[in-house]
Formats: structure tokens, sequence, C-alpha cells
């Protein structure tokens, strides 16, 4: 097939440009995080620590709610299950300062749905949830709808309920591509910054993340925010490992 196409290492050259142009970015950062030369301050441990506490709590909401709903809209056909498809996925192109605003009407004291959320470490949860939903979402879709109907009906058969049914036979077969889901939403969980910023705001230790750290970094202490963003791209890229890995086993076990 590869000879059909041509040689591998023309195509190559023809993308090398935008190659290029990805790695040395990244290069930079790398470089600039090992030679920051900025000590481990108090206010930057917080910030550490509640971006990983409160993406690992989006992630939980994202789990718990987002894994039924990917169940419905994959097996099941209602009333308007389109537009809810559509409507899932917004958040996927919405700008995230829109998805701040958004959030800050729906949410704000003074919102549709009025609450004291705003501006609290919730809020940093329900953004990070929000724009990092889709993610899982998208991929639980597609995973519960390559699911073999013929393993269930022959469980359904045995007498297993729905909800028995999906715990000890769907579910399993999904888990690997299910956690490469979650991993991604995770990771774009623990980077956001435009929603979150303008919903929760500010306040070190309380809404303040490493994203936001960084943004203010980049003002008054650069080698901290240089820190801090080698920080999410060595967890970005962990975690982009371990979904790759996930994603090849999961694939040598549908072939076997």
């Amino acid at each position: 097939m590869g000879k059909i196409v041509g040689r591998w290492w023309v195509w190559l050259i023809y993308g090398l440009p935008l190659l290029v142009f990805l790695v040395v970015p990244i290069y930079a950062l790398v470089v600039g995080a090992f030679g920051a030369n900025t000590s481990i301050t108090s206010e930057l441990l917080q910030a550490i620590k509640l971006s990983f506490t409160t993406s690992l709590a989006s992630l939980v909401a994202v789990l718990l709610l987002g894994t039924p709903l990917a169940f419905a809209i994959a097996r099941f056909r209602f009333p308007l299950r389109g537009l809810v498809s559509v409507l899932i996925d917004l958040p996927l192109v919405l700008p995230p300062a829109a998805a701040g605003i958004g959030l800050l009407l729906a949410f704000g004291r003074h919102g549709v749905l009025a609450t004291h959320f705003a501006f609290t470490t919730t809020a940093v949860v329900m953004a990070q949830t929000f724009v990092a939903s889709p993610f899982y979402i998208r991929v639980g879709i597609n995973t519960f709808q390559n699911v073999s109907p013929d393993i269930e009906e022959s469980a359904a058969l045995d007498g297993a309920s729905p909800i028995a049914l999906f715990a000890r036979i769907t579910l399993p077969v999904c888990v690997r591509a299910l956690a490469s889901g979650a991993i991604t939403s995770w990771a774009r969980a623990l980077g956001e910054f435009g929603a979150t910023i303008l919903f929760a705001g500010n306040l070190v230790g309380k809404t303040q993340t490493m994203p936001i750290a960084i943004y203010l970094g980049f003002e008054s202490d650069l080698d901290k925010a240089v820190l801090l963003s080698g920080i999410l791209l060595a967890t970005a890229f962990v975690a982009i490992i371990a979904v790759r890995l996930l994603s090849d086993r999961d694939r040598t076990i549908q072939r076997a």
C-alpha cells in the first residue's frame, strides 16, 4: 500500500515545515522550564494543588454524568437526539471566553439559575466540566455504538437487568476506550483558562489555577510562568502517551 501512494519521506518533507513549527516552541518551553530562575513559592504550590484537585473533581462529574448521557445517545433513538448531540459538541468550538460569560449569565447571582457559585472553587470545577466533558462524551458515544449487540442479547436472555447488563457486560468491554476519553477530558480541564477566569476569577488559593497563574506571571514573573507551563507540558505529554497506549492496546484486543 505504501508503494502505491509514494515514498514516506517525500510526504514527510512536504509536512516538515509544519512539524518544525510545532516542535520548536515545545523545545523552547522545555529548555526554558529547566532553566527557569525561580523558587516554588506557597502561591505557586497553591495554584498547582488547586489545578489538580479541581480537574480531578470535574473528571468525576464528567464520568458520573457523561457516561449515561453518552450511552443514551449511542444506543437509543429519542426526540431531538440530533440536537442534543450538537449541543454536547458546542463547547468544543465555543471560545472559552464566551463559555465563561455563558456560565456567569446562567449561574451567577443574577443569572438564569441564580446561585452563589460564581467566583468560588466550585465555579472552577463547573468551568472545567463545561469545556472538558465533550471530549469524554464523544468518545463514549463512539465506543458504545461499536459494542456488538449479540453480547448484550445473550446476557439479557439469561435474565440480566439493564443496569447489571451495562455494569457487567457493556462497561468492561468499553473500559479502555472510556479511560482514554477520560484522560483527554482531564487534560483539557487541567489546562482550562478562559472560562475559568471569567466565571471563577483570580483568587489565590481559591480560584487561581495554573493557567491563570501563567497569564499573570507573564507580566510580573516570567520565570514563574515558564515553570508552570513546563509542568503543564509534562502532564500533557504523559496524558497523551497514556491515551496512545490505551488506544493501541484496545486495537490489539479487537484484532485478536
